[in-house]
């Protein structure tokens, strides 16, 4: 199987992440990313989007060799292979690549993100965390997500320290991937939770386009719930919470309470669901589906924001038979709550796939589709009109790309934002040119 690296753009500017590029439009109020121009070719800073980018030879998943025009930070063409007249722009050759909606990251924590290896104390300072964040949503992006929803920690003796790196991390990566940020506070009621309240509202105002939280961990759980559901209906902002899912009673209040709210509630990893009996945990996932509560798993493990770890992950196929809109994240990178986590979408696909009961397209469905329905993204399909969010991998159909997903290539806005190229070789032998054995490259032959 020839695997020749795809043709690169002709013209693409490389230059590090923010170079020469100024604070943009802020996200908060919940009117979803900010919007950057982008232009097609290898990572660079945005250019306009009159540029166009041709994809040629892709796979799409029902089984169609198609070629695909992109450009203004859309597809503007989808038509049978050779069947789009090649343009001024570049050209990317996709022969041997499945092309998919490129997926969403929507539960990552970039403020702790690559810290398991730290000697001593973890920095929180803004240099280490602006670093930290901005190079977990870089390895993120290589894995093929052009969206990351960053839940940030704030209080304590840190303050609103962090979420201003994450905040200005994302101002650096624009025109590579959408960053935004979720504020996380530790407690907001009580005394204690007063100076927490406070905090929130400011984090709102800077930038935190999310409020977020573990009620699970403050005293009085359904307080933390009113705090957080008026601030959020107060300024329009969605609602992401961190929650075990262990306490039946606990899930219905909030389901009583979330629901209507618009733009929406999502909760998650909600692994102690798993641990309920049927019928308890049916009941509350009727519950939260009637609310319209969205559920967000971690199918490679929790995160350390909730100071415990669940052995399980949440009860995915009881949800989504529920009518429960579920969505999946990477969770912890690297930091106290996975310290080989890996932040690649496709192994949470691929885990809800192997051990959690779904089709390999119900599971890439998880972490595209409905991982950017639970950010607030709009909808992308391989058709004319969409956003030019997109991932090719290397196959032939979603069951093979979550089985070997090495070689990637990812589109944000229309241009190549990101490459990766795998090469396996098998040394020269009769059983290795018989079987055929399948290939992610292949060198030029020697002299």
């Amino acid at each position: 199987m020839s695997d020749s690296p795809p043709q690169q753009p002709s013209h693409s500017p490389r230059n590090r992440p923010g170079s020469g590029q100024g604070p943009g439009q802020g996200q908060g109020q919940g009117h979803g990313p900010e919007r950057t121009q982008g232009s097609p070719g290898a990572p660079g800073p945005a250019a306009p989007e009159s540029t166009t980018l041709l994809l040629t030879g892709a796979r799409l998943t029902d089984g169609r060799t198609v070629d695909v025009r992109l450009g203004g930070g859309r597809i503007q063409a989808v038509g049978t292979a050779g069947s789009l007249p090649a343009a001024a722009g570049a050209r990317v050759d996709l022969t041997g690549y499945l092309l998919l909606p490129a997926p969403a990251e929507p539960h990552s924590h970039g403020d702790t993100a690559l810290t398991a290896d730290s000697e001593g104390p973890v920095s929180y300072s803004p240099d280490e965390v602006q670093r930290r964040a901005t190079e977990a949503a870089l390895l993120q992006l290589g894995h093929g997500a052009t969206a990351v929803r960053s839940h940030v920690r704030i209080g304590d003796v840190h303050g609103l320290g962090p979420l201003e790196a994450v905040l200005q991390a994302r101002r650096s990566l624009r025109g590579l991937t959408d960053l935004t940020a979720v504020a996380v506070p530790r407690l907001l009621t009580g005394v204690a939770g007063a100076d927490g309240l406070a905090m929130l509202r400011d984090a709102v105002k800077m930038g935190a386009s999310v409020i977020g939280g573990c009620p699970d961990l403050d005293p009085d759980p359904t307080g933390f719930l009113e705090a957080v559901l008026e601030l959020a209906s107060e300024h329009g902002c969605p609602v992401d919470l961190h929650t075990d899912g262990d306490d039946p009673a606990r899930l219905s209040r909030l389901a009583a309470m979330a629901g209507g709210l618009r733009p929406g509630v999502s909760i998650g990893p909600c692994g102690g669901l798993s641990r309920l009996p049927l019928d308890v945990a049916t009941r509350a996932s009727d519950q939260l589906a009637a609310a319209g509560v969205r559920v967000t798993c971690l199918p490679q493990g929790d995160c350390a924001a909730l100071e415990r770890r669940g052995l399980r992950t949440a009860p995915v196929r009881l949800l989504r038979a529920a009518g429960v809109r579920v969505a999946a994240g990477s969770g912890a990178l690297r930091d106290a709550g996975n310290p080989v986590g890996r932040g690649d979408p496709l192994e949470a696909a691929y885990l809800l796939a192997s051990q959690g009961g779904l089709r390999a397209t119900e599971a890439y469905h998880s972490v595209a589709g409905a991982a950017r329905e639970a950010m607030g993204l709009p909808e992308v399909r391989v058709e004319a009109g969409f956003p030019a969010e997109l991932l090719a991998v290397r196959g032939d159909r979603i069951a093979s790309v979550l089985s070997l997903a090495y070689s990637r290539i990812v589109i944000h806005r229309g241009r190549v934002v990101a490459r990766t190229s795998a090469v396996r070789e098998y040394c020269d032998s009769a059983v290795a040119v018989a079987l055929d054995l399948p290939r992610q490259g292949r060198m030029e032959p020697g002299p």
